[in-house]
């Protein structure tokens, strides 16, 4: 609650992801930048969110899109400078939406200034100690230090040549060699990123979204791994008191600064461990993101989920699709398994892309209709797909060049949205998109959804202007039969979807609220949401 006694506006807020380099070009160089984020804060503003979380858009070499940081006080010249990013801060504020903006913690760039101070430092020098430098193992050193592997493919252990030429220690870097991880156990990385905290909460910014918030922390013994163990890693309680602190710069800022986690762990208690009062104010609910189109298994997510954020008196963070996962359009148009894996993006394997768009206007109601926060991917308010015929040569994941190809990488859901006319760039910008659009796209522009009262965005600028009316906290399962999942979320808003593969009758009400489809015969179809005021 703030002092007035209204709920925190984090608490039920709508936040929608810019992925910056894809959202909107305005210099005509092909890539997205803060000149076009501002451009379109209308399209923001007409949906109805509540705020915004912009990828990083930090100085980068740009070898993992900007999640190699080489400065972590200033702007990119690819996406503006300093001042554009006070003007785009500026101009959200007066349309009253928030900006939260990424942190990334666990590592920097290999040109941050840090590291190259270390390399040039030398073996037990202070400046190495700020990073995870290490002997190799082996014979004159030239295995690595243990067996961690990448993320992206490969080992977390890359070696570096000494000053006198000589091949020396190595590093780790949990993503590519590009982004060697700090060492949260040195005072000067915990003191720089306080103070990074500071630089842009008094720049104005409402929030940080913490990248790989699960991974700071190591083990300092750094012992080995059987395939799929993390817990050297991941998820250490050494985390609790890094964001404790966190929390207390935050809550020392006018107007509920908040922080959301990015964490990937393998349960509900662990994630919500760092949910606690006094530590992160939310994360994102990657058990709902990956979960097929299943009910025994949504409903199960949905259950676990509120069970134990009560328990921590933290909301939930619903969220469908961001930055690294395979889009929902194309995610449940396949036969099969429909969750998601990183280990496996079923990348090439059959879509059916009138169903994945039907059963994601169901989800797209489900996740509103939800108690929490609901965070939304650019682009699946249009119904964009995954674009999986990217020609191999114009990629830029590393995930692809780390895995030669075995992964395709993320670029399929990063392609520059379409915003206007017939053929690409699509009102992208002047220039050339940094990946190339579709032209099917063409029927999947804002410019060609507007006004549209069966398009995908008509469906969720009415959903985001509704779910401020459905009710507090509180749901109560409802039983509409053994293959719909139905709620209520106060007396008299009902939500029911149905698994089925034939259409049931609606449940009594007074009114139609809102549904993923049409309802012929006052019937619920297959795949097909509804909101029904009771």
């Amino acid at each position: 609650m703030t002092a007035s006694g209204a709920p925190a506006w984090w608490r039920h807020a709508s936040i929608y992801q810019v992925y910056l380099r894809s959202f909107a070009d305005g210099d005509g160089d092909g890539v997205g930048d803060l000149a076009g984020v501002r451009a379109r804060l209308d399209h923001l503003a007409g949906l109805g969110v509540d705020a915004i979380w912009l990828t990083p858009w930090y100085p980068s070499p740009m070898h993992d899109g900007g999640y190699d940081v080489a400065d972590f006080r200033d702007i990119a010249p690819l996406f503006g400078t300093l001042s554009d990013a006070d003007a785009l801060i500026a101009d959200a504020h007066r349309l009253g939406i928030r900006v939260l903006i990424d942190i990334v913690p666990n590592h920097s760039s290999d040109e941050h200034r840090w590291f190259r101070a270390a390399l040039a430092a030398g073996p037990g020098s202070p400046q190495r100690q700020r990073f995870w430098f290490r002997p190799g193992r082996g014979t004159h050193g030239a295995r690595p230090p243990n067996n961690w592997p990448s993320r992206f493919g490969g080992p977390a252990w890359t070696r570096v040549i000494e000053a006198d030429g000589s091949p020396g220690e190595w590093y780790l870097h949990l993503y590519s060699p590009h982004q060697p991880d700090f060492n949260w156990d040195n005072a000067d990385v915990r003191a720089e990123f306080e103070d990074v905290l500071r630089f842009w909460f008094e720049r104005g910014v409402d929030g940080f979204r913490i990248d790989v918030a699960d991974g700071l922390v190591k083990d300092p013994a750094l012992p080995g791994v059987e395939p799929g163990d993390e817990t050297p890693f991941s998820g250490r309680d050494g985390l609790h008191e890094v964001y404790r602190t966190w929390r207390r710069i935050a809550d020392s800022y006018p107007g509920e600064k908040v922080l959301v986690g990015e964490l990937w762990l393998p349960d509900q208690s662990r994630t919500v461990s760092y949910l606690r009062r006094d530590e992160l104010h939310s994360a994102f609910n990657f058990d709902f993101l990956a979960c097929p189109w299943d009910l025994g298994r949504l409903r199960a997510v949905i259950t676990r989920t509120l069970s134990s954020h009560e328990k921590v008196g933290a909301p939930s963070a619903w969220v469908l699709s961001n930055h690294d996962v395979t889009r929902q359009v194309t995610r449940y148009g396949r036969a099969g398994d429909t969750g998601f894996a990183f280990a496996d993006r079923l990348h090439g394997t059959l879509v059916d892309r009138a169903l994945g768009t039907r059963r994601a206007r169901a989800a797209a109601l489900l996740t509103l209709a939800l108690p929490g926060c609901v965070y939304l991917y650019q682009g699946e308010e249009l119904g964009l797909w995954e674009i999986e015929d990217i020609p191999d040569a114009v990629r830029q994941d590393p995930v692809f060049a780390r895995t030669q190809g075995a992964d395709p990488g993320r670029d399929g859901c990063r392609v520059p949205l379409p915003w206007s006319g017939s053929a690409p760039p699509f009102g992208f910008g002047d220039g050339e998109p940094w990946l190339p659009q579709p032209a099917e796209w063409a029927a999947y522009t804002a410019e060609a959804q507007t006004g549209d009262a069966e398009s995908m965005l008509t469906l969720y600028r009415t959903g985001l202007r509704l779910r401020t009316e459905l009710g507090g906290p509180a749901l109560s399962w409802l039983d509409l039969g053994p293959e719909v999942l139905a709620f209520r979320r106060n007396p008299d808003f009902t939500f029911a979807l149905n698994f089925s593969a034939v259409p049931v009758p609606l449940p009594p009400h007074r009114e139609v609220l809102l549904a993923s489809g049409s309802l012929p015969d006052d019937t619920l179809p297959t795949d097909t949401a509804v909101w029904l005021r009771s």
